[in-house]
Formats: C-alpha cells, sequence, structure tokens
C-alpha cells in the first residue's frame, strides 16, 4: 500500500474532494449537466473570440520574463521552407514554428503554476508543494540549469485540463460598466454590489468571466504599451481581502477569469510579513481550490452585447493546448450567446 501524498491539507481547500490523485480541481464541477446548461444559453448563434491577438501586450512590461512570440520558418535543407516551389510540381508551401512563452497573452494558468509553502506532512516543515499535496522536483521536475534547462510538470499539467474538455456555461460580471477604467482594488462588498445591480447569478460549475476593460486599454497600446499605465488601469480584485475569497469558495465556481493581467492586483496589498503570500487570490485558487484561472482574455465585445440584450450567461468553450507538461497555455476561447 503506498503511503498518503499528504497527512494534512490547507484549512479550506479541497485537497481530496475529488479522490487523492484528482489533478483537475474544480474542472470536476464542469460536468454533462454544465454543458447542457452552457448549450442551453445559445439563442442567436452568435461567436465571439475571446483572445487577444497573442503577440499582445507588446514588450516584457507586465512580466520582465516573458517575451512576444516569435515565428520562424522551418528549415529545408540549407534554406527555409518558405515560399518554396516543390522541384517538379506546382506547390508553393511555407512552414514555420512559433517560439512561445506560455503565459505571454490570453492565457490558462494551470494548477501547477502557482505553490505554495505547507507543512504536508504534518512534522513541522514547511514544503513545496502545489494543489492536492502534490511536491516540487518529485512531481514537477527540473533537469540541467540555466539557458539549457527543460521542465516538465509530470503531474498536474495542463494536458489534463486539455483532456477534460473546458466547455460549460459562462457567467460574465460586468466591472467596467460600473467602475470604469481607473485602477481600483475590488472588495467583496464591490462585487457584491454589481452581481446585485445587474442580477448576475453565479451557480456551481459555472465559469466566471470579469470584465474590467483592460484588455481594450492593452490593445489601444498597438503593442508599445506604456508600463505604468499597464499597472495603473481598471479594475482588479483584492486578493487580501478574505471574505472575496470566501465567496469564491462558496459560490462553487468552476473557473475564475479576467481581461486583466493577474485577475488580482499584483503587488497585492501589504501582507502581515513573510508568512503571507504574493499573490494571496492564486494561492486560494490555484493551491487549495483547484480553480484554474484565465488572464488576458478579450471581454469587451461579448459584454456590450450581453448588455444589450438584458443577459449575463453564455455558452464558452474554452480548451487549452494539450500540451504535456506545461504549466500554462494560451488559448482563443469562444463564446456563444
Amino acid at each position: 500500500m503506498t503511503q498518503p501524498r499528504w497527512a494534512q491539507r490547507p484549512q479550506g481547500s479541497t485537497w481530496g474532494d475529488f479522490g487523492p490523485d484528482d489533478q483537475l480541481g474544480r474542472l470536476n464541477l464542469i460536468t454533462a449537466e454544465k454543458t447542457r446548461q452552457g448549450a442551453a444559453e445559445v439563442q442567436e448563434g452568435l461567436r465571439f473570440c475571446l483572445s487577444l491577438p497573442l503577440d499582445y501586450p507588446g514588450g516584457n512590461g507586465l512580466n520582465p520574463r516573458r517575451f512576444p512570440p516569435v515565428l520562424k520558418p522551418t528549415r529545408r535543407g540549407e534554406g527555409v521552407s518558405f515560399n518554396v516551389q516543390i522541384p517538379g510540381h506546382s506547390d508553393v508551401v511555407c512552414d514555420d514554428l512559433a517560439i512561445l512563452h506560455l503565459q505571454y497573452s490570453t492565457q490558462w494558468d494551470g494548477l501547477c503554476h502557482i505553490g505554495s509553502l505547507f507543512d504536508v506532512d504534518g512534522n513541522g516543515t514547511a514544503q513545496r508543494v502545489y494543489y492536492n499535496g502534490f511536491r516540487a522536483d518529485d512531481d514537477l521536475v527540473v533537469d540541467g540549469s540555466g539557458a539549457e534547462a527543460t521542465s516538465h510538470a509530470d503531474k498536474l499539467g495542463i494536458e489534463n485540463m486539455a483532456a477534460h474538455g473546458v466547455q460549460g456555461r459562462g457567467v460574465l460580471i460586468d466591472l467596467r460598466h460600473h467602475f470604469g477604467d481607473a485602477f481600483r482594488h475590488v472588495s467583496y462588498d464591490d462585487l457584491m454590489r454589481v452581481i446585485e445591480a445587474d442580477q448576475v447569478e453565479v451557480e456551481t460549475g459555472d465559469m466566471v468571466c470579469l470584465h474590467t476593460g483592460f484588455a481594450d486599454v492593452v490593445l489601444g497600446m498597438n503593442r508599445e504599451p506604456d508600463n505604468d499605465a499597464l499597472h495603473q488601469s481598471c479594475c482588479v480584485l483584492d486578493g487580501r481581502d478574505n471574505r472575496l475569497l470566501n465567496w469564491i469558495t462558496d459560490s462553487g465556481l468552476a473557473t475564475l477569469i479576467a481581461d486583466n493581467y493577474a485577475v488580482e492586483a499584483y503587488p497585492a496589498k501589504p501582507g502581515a510579513g513573510d508568512c503571507c503570500a504574493a499573490l494571496p487570490l492564486h494561492e486560494h485558487c490555484l493551491f487549495k481550490l483547484g480553480v484554474h484561472l484565465g488572464e488576458l482574455w478579450q471581454l469587451t465585445p461579448l459584454a456590450h452585447w450581453l448588455r444589450e440584450h438584458g443577459r449575463s450567461r453564455f455558452l464558452l468553450t474554452a480548451p487549452p493546448l494539450r500540451l504535456p507538461g506545461a504549466v500554462g497555455s494560451p488559448l482563443t476561447p469562444i463564446a456563444t450567446v
């Protein structure tokens, strides 16, 4: 009999609730019934692409470790396979490759994107662990060092999300309509006022989308972003608001998505010393609950249509790349109304 992976779990977490080896988290709540509920929201058959062009925002002002994609032709002998006529035939061929930072633009955060130091063994020693007790170095591995290093999430990789299929009912909360484009930490009270004013209902297994307008700000900069403006525009959730975190738990939402950089404020408001997470909402969602986070989606056209038609729900189809071992992924989500 194998030893349990953890002896104790974080307070308020879902570890073990979906099984001792679960790697999906609250994606388990996107059931066949939730997909039917999403399909039932399709009345017009109109589709909205919710992805930014993947070379936005431009530069690396949002995150110095992430860069725009690079497209290159594949090699063909001593030359390149681009605008090449196949000898003796009429075919003209282009073939290319992409160098992608997987969380540069419109993206999903995988459950192994953020872990935490936690005493999983109950022996007084905190260890680097991720959702459901999967461990650094054992389950998430780096080989080599520096520019030659390779990495692989043997557990919690984004391919689990892709294989499950991400299709169900989306629910949009329009923060921009109520608060505009000024920078604002959105509290639990703020969120509840918007939900009540717009008569939004969030039920177990729904995929919640927060419209802040940040993606429009990014698009308006045309790949030459003003870094100060990027960090001082639009709404962000206050990850230090415990009532807000409790609402995420109690609402039963399956995923949490925003059109801004990190869903929550980064950097977060000051916490209580070194014990606190730099990204408290990420820790709560990815590490404790198993809630995938979507970032930098383009929600404005959808938000305008929904408001004009007195709706907040739609069918959302949003699978990541089925890339084994990756901790995040770009995607092209589609909303259908």
